[in-house]
């Protein structure tokens, strides 16, 4: 599939509206605090071939800037983080724990260290697909309801650190439908042990596919 061009979806998700198609350069470049929330809504596209896809909409993430001291682009560039100054619209993916990988967007200008960690999708397409991946999870809401569980379901790992979301044919974001200002919360990001206090968790209220849902928050001002 060129860039640009609609991918087929097949009549599973009962929330898909029009093609897919990749987002453009331009909604990455900006500041992982701006694009965390614009996250929200946007579709997660994964196509394994045969013309299988798994689709889900995001709706929880997390951003993370070369000036916190969270992030992994606090000490500068490694090996393990070169990905991450980018160019934006890149994917930055990690082995976290020694236990499961984690998937990010990255973001701002190129050589700034910017990304956004997904950490919850509702499923949309694909669902059983994603349950084999899973080990058989009953429901839905746990399919894809962690940054783990997330890259499990949509068989994203190692080798697809440095796609290019907005290139290549085998994942990318799709526009979907922006979750309303008014809809999303911010509040403490989670496991990890400083700056906890920056607002940079960001989730769609009242969804039942977010990764925690008796983790305090704050709603958005």
């Amino acid at each position: 599939m060129a860039a640009g061009e609609a991918a087929e979806v097949p009549p599973e998700g009962p929330s898909l509206t029009g093609p897919l198609r990749p987002l453009r350069r331009s909604f990455y470049e900006r500041p992982s605090p701006e694009v965390g929330p614009d996250l929200l809504g946007r579709l997660l596209v994964r196509r394994l071939g045969h013309g299988e896809l798994l689709v889900g909409r995001i709706v929880e993430c997390e951003a993370y800037q070369e000036d916190d001291p969270a992030s992994h682009s606090y000490r500068g560039r490694t090996a393990r983080t070169e990905v991450m100054f980018g160019p934006p619209g890149h994917l930055y993916v990690y082995f976290s724990y020694g236990i499961h990988w984690c998937c990010n967007v990255v973001t701002g200008r190129d050589g700034e260290g910017s990304a956004v960690l997904l950490r919850a999708v509702e499923p949309l397409v694909g669902m059983e697909r994603m349950r084999q991946r899973r080990g058989e999870v009953k429901g839905l809401r746990l399919l894809c309801a962690g940054p783990g569980r997330l890259t499990q379901a949509f068989a994203i790992g190692r080798q697809h650190n440095g796609v290019d979301l907005v290139e290549d044919e085998g994942v990318f974001l799709s526009a979907g439908e922006a979750v309303a200002p008014d809809r999303i919360e911010a509040g403490p990001r989670v496991g990890i042990s400083v700056s906890r206090e920056r607002p940079w968790r960001f989730r769609e209220r009242g969804s039942a596919f977010v990764s925690s849902a008796r983790l305090p928050v704050a709603r958005r001002p």
